[in-house]
């Protein structure tokens, strides 16, 4: 009977420290085939370096198409997304999913679809929700659904999350991963589970790369009156057992909390935007009576200066808002935090 010899980890903040502490303290009897996600910037990554310095297994950015190497990890390269499909690693720039490429659901998604039963996915510190859907699937296809303890978590948003949403095989601090991954790698696997047909279309989304096929959105989800953040499309609704995600045609995908930062974003890049613009106005308002007054025109001039002080009087309502938001923004990760 096949044992249980694939593991998928996902991280964020605070994962590069927690991967290199628990990879230096695996077993070194233990081996697996190991794909890690952990968000990075766009342009360079020495993550395999850092890995393959833990000491437990050598560490790698996989090329396109390149095939699986069993008792190596591999690491998602910078700005793409890592899924496996056929024996082989797929390296997609494709759309960003929960606002981040690589992103952890893609991962897990087509792990799921490809190893089914001899899965393990982890999810370790990081904010907001991305790992959720993937880890769902995960469990779906027959896999075993871990986390680090959220208590433990430098960042406790994913892990959190994870549980939320997702019936977990087990929870524990980072200390505790080592062994029990030690003893859930060692097992026998069950049955094979049938993939369902919904996780298997949404796995192929990012494989079609820039060639996204709409259908295939379609098929997972139905129509809302939302719209995508990064491209303005509408987004159809998914309900994922207790989880409500988002996805648009090209791709872009959001888990709630995903989709709610990006709100946020937008909503303070426009009160920035006008801000200035009302800032601009009050300058130049108040440019145009001083002219008013130079050439001796006081009607005029009384109502450039009216202008001038109700867009001065909208930068501040603005400077206000702006205030609040990240005072709620803060207050709110507080709550989180203590959750």
């Amino acid at each position: 009977m096949d044992k249980r010899d694939i593991l998928a980890i996902g991280a964020s903040a605070g994962g590069i420290t927690a991967l290199r502490r628990l990879f230096a303290a695996m077993p070194r009897d233990v081996t697996a085939t190991v794909f890690v996600v952990q968000h990075v910037g766009a342009t360079h990554s020495v993550l395999p370096v850092l890995l393959s310095r833990a000491g437990w297994l050598p560490a790698f950015h996989p090329e396109d198409g390149e095939p699986v190497r069993e008792g190596w990890i591999h690491v998602a390269p910078p700005d793409h997304h890592l899924l496996v499909k056929d024996g082989c690693a797929l390296v997609r720039r494709g759309a960003r999913e929960n606002r981040c490429r690589p992103a952890i659901d893609p991962l897990f998604r087509s792990v799921a679809v490809a190893y089914g039963v001899r899965a393990v996915g982890l999810i370790l510190t990081g904010t907001l929700d991305d790992g959720t859907a993937g880890l769902r699937a995960v469990k779906r296809c027959g896999g075993l659904a871990m986390v680090q303890d959220p208590d433990d978590a430098e960042w406790p948003d994913m892990p959190r999350n994870a549980m939320r949403n997702v019936s977990v095989d087990a929870c524990a601090p980072l200390s505790d991963l080592p062994a029990l991954l030690a003893r859930r790698l060692a097992e026998p696997c069950g049955p094979p589970v049938p993939v369902p047909d919904d996780i298997a279309m949404e796995a192929r989304v990012p494989e079609n790369e820039f060639d996204a096929v709409p259908e295939l959105t379609a098929s997972v989800g139905k129509p809302s009156t939302l719209s995508c953040p990064d491209c303005g499309g509408n987004l159809v609704e998914i309900e994922d057992g207790p989880l409500l995600r988002f996805r648009c045609k090209v791709g872009h995908a959001y888990g709630p909390a995903a989709l709610a930062e990006s709100h946020r974003e937008s909503i303070e890049q426009a009160i920035w935007v006008a801000l200035r613009t009302h800032q601009d106005r009050a300058i130049m308002f108040r440019r145009l009576a001083g002219r008013a007054r130079e050439h001796g025109h006081p009607t005029v001039e009384a109502n450039w200066t009216r202008s001038a002080q109700e867009a001065e009087r909208t930068v501040a309502m603005l400077k206000e808002v702006l205030s609040k938001q990240g005072q709620e923004l803060a207050g709110s990760l507080a709550e989180e935090g203590e959750d």
